[in-house]
């Protein structure tokens, strides 16, 4: 179609030029020069002509050529969109075909689950048949054994509850008293085991602390010396130091007393020097006073870090190793802190790794359980309060500051660690020799072992032996069967542990015995 416009276009454009030519020729005459305007003018005539014929030819075949392409074009979608749709429909009847699948098993369900509603429905209404001719006999059979037993069906009941209720407990005890028997020798063989290999990888010497110590001097003549012109010198170091200087008639030796071992060891170390020294006058004793509680301040932090590294516990905050070292200053019951509280903390990661717990957590919470009694005095709060604050404060983490805090059941221990802490505690503080105790506690305690066993009724006479580690208690045999026996130590352990305070485990036997005695005349 293009192409025929072409074609008229061109052939108008040509006939208006050889029109105007035409004209132009006639009016200027028949010269030699219209002429050749002539013969040119047909020239471009022709060309035109050539021109126009040859661009109609291309716009043809152009045409063509777009028709062809277009056509293919359009067979290829048509092939593609009936392939898609022969594929869908497919799909459909797939799903058509499982669609009558489902709905024909649905149906056949909804016949099985109407049979089965029918099925039960018969068997509710025999059983509700069946149950009525039960309660029927039932009621028949209570008025016949009432006028047999002569006892109301409420008296019966009561008294078949109370034989039950016997019964029940007699077995009961007895398979308590089995199962806690095999489960005590199992688990005493294991934890003996457990305890003394980890006592045997802590065992560890205690220094029993007290509240004095010695200075030895080259001779006597180095007591005026310390005494100083008008005791100044002797005033001069209790005011440094915070200790008193006693200096009697030992001969070649003074003694240092105070409550405060930190005080003694720095009043100790001050005098040693100031003898070798051998300059002694007040602004000297100050100085030296001064750089060995600075001394003793580092070394403290070395010891801290010592153990820290003896026990392979990293990231400790500097202060906290500091207060560590500051342990070994201090006693509890005559033990040495420090020494304790390593031994707790080798202890309780002995026993996590047998038990496969965290071991790096038992041994920081052994190390730190006690870290409050570093701590200054001026502070208020129990060693425990203080332990946690200071640990919160340098950054330790929850599961330590758990143990810290449970080891002296302040807090129920919620974790394996804690438990292991506390246990490691109570054995390194239960050590024969490990502690001195006060006469009058000790006596307290036993004391109060067996008032609380005497309190039960059919106990005869109880007594308290093995410093305090088990308790004997002989019962009214006509009063407490066999199985009560069982219930009666269980009892009397578990008010033990709630009214009582001390270390180790406290073993509760209750003795029942049947004589028979007469006499041949």
């Amino acid at each position: 179609m293009s192409g025929v416009i072409v074609n008229v276009i061109v052939t108008a454009v040509v006939l208006v030029a050889g029109l105007s030519i035409y004209y132009i020729l006639n009016k200027a005459g028949r010269t030699k020069a219209k002429l050749e305007a002539k013969r040119a003018a047909e020239q471009i005539i022709d060309n035109a002509k050539n021109e126009a014929e040859a661009m109609a030819r291309q716009s043809k075949l152009d045409a063509q050529e777009a028709v062809i392409k277009a056509r293919s074009e359009f067979e290829e979608s048509t092939k593609n969109r009936q392939s898609e749709l022969r594929k869908v429909e497919r799909e459909i009847m797939a799903q058509k075909e499982s669609f009558n699948r489902e709905k024909m098993e649905l149906r056949n369900r909804e016949r099985e689950l109407h049979n089965l509603r029918r099925d039960i429905q018969n068997v509710e209404r025999r059983v509700e048949k069946d149950r009525k001719h039960l309660d029927e006999m039932q009621e028949e059979v209570k008025t016949q054994l009432e006028k047999i037993s002569g006892m109301s069906s409420e008296e019966a009941k009561q008294s078949l509850v109370k034989l039950m209720e016997d019964e029940a407990r007699a077995d009961a005890a007895k398979s308590i008293k089995s199962i806690e028997d095999d489960a005590i020798k199992k688990g005493q063989m294991k934890a003996h085991k457990i305890i003394s290999l980890a006592v045997q990888k802590s065992a560890s010497d205690y220094v029993q602390e007290s509240t004095v110590s010695v200075v030895n001097l080259p001779n006597d003549d180095m007591k005026g010396r310390i005494i100083g012109r008008e005791g100044r010198n002797i005033r001069s170091l209790e005011m440094a130091t915070g200790v008193d200087l006693i200096i009697d008639d030992t001969p070649e030796a003074i003694l240092l007393s105070s409550f405060d071992p930190m005080r003694r060891e720095i009043a100790k170390t001050s005098i040693e020097r100031l003898i070798a020294d051998g300059r002694i006058h007040p602004a000297r004793i100050e100085e030296i006073v001064e750089k060995v509680r600075k001394e003793l301040d580092d070394k403290l932090r070395e010891l801290g870090e010592g153990v820290a590294l003896e026990l392979g516990l990293n990231n400790i905050h500097p202060e906290l190793l500091f207060l560590v070292g500051k342990l070994r200053y201090r006693s509890s019951y005559g033990q040495n802190v420090l020494a304790h509280s390593t031994e707790v903390a080798r202890i309780a990661g002995i026993i996590a790794g047998e038990l496969g717990g965290n071991v790096q957590v038992a041994r920081r919470g052994g190390l730190l359980h006690d870290i409050g009694k570093a701590v200054d005095k001026d502070n208020g709060g129990t060693h425990v309060q203080l332990g946690i604050d200071v640990a919160r404060k340098y950054g330790e983490k929850d599961d330590t500051i758990h143990c810290i805090e449970s080891h002296h059941f302040d807090v129920e221990p919620k974790t394996l660690e804690a438990v292991l802490v506390q246990s490691a505690d109570t054995l390194s503080a239960a050590r024969p020799g490990a502690r001195r105790e006060i006469l009058e506690t000790y006596i307290k305690r036993l004391e109060k072992l067996e008032s609380i066993a005497d309190s039960y009724q059919g106990v005869n006479k109880s007594y308290a032996i093995q410093a305090g580690r088990e308790i004997r208690i002989i019962v009214e045999s006509d009063r407490v069967d066999d199985d009560s026996c069982n219930w009666l130590a269980r009892d009397i352990s578990k008010r033990i542990e709630s009214e009582l305070e001390y270390p180790g485990e406290i073993k509760v036997t209750v003795i029942r015995e049947t004589r028979a005695v007469d006499f041949a005349r």
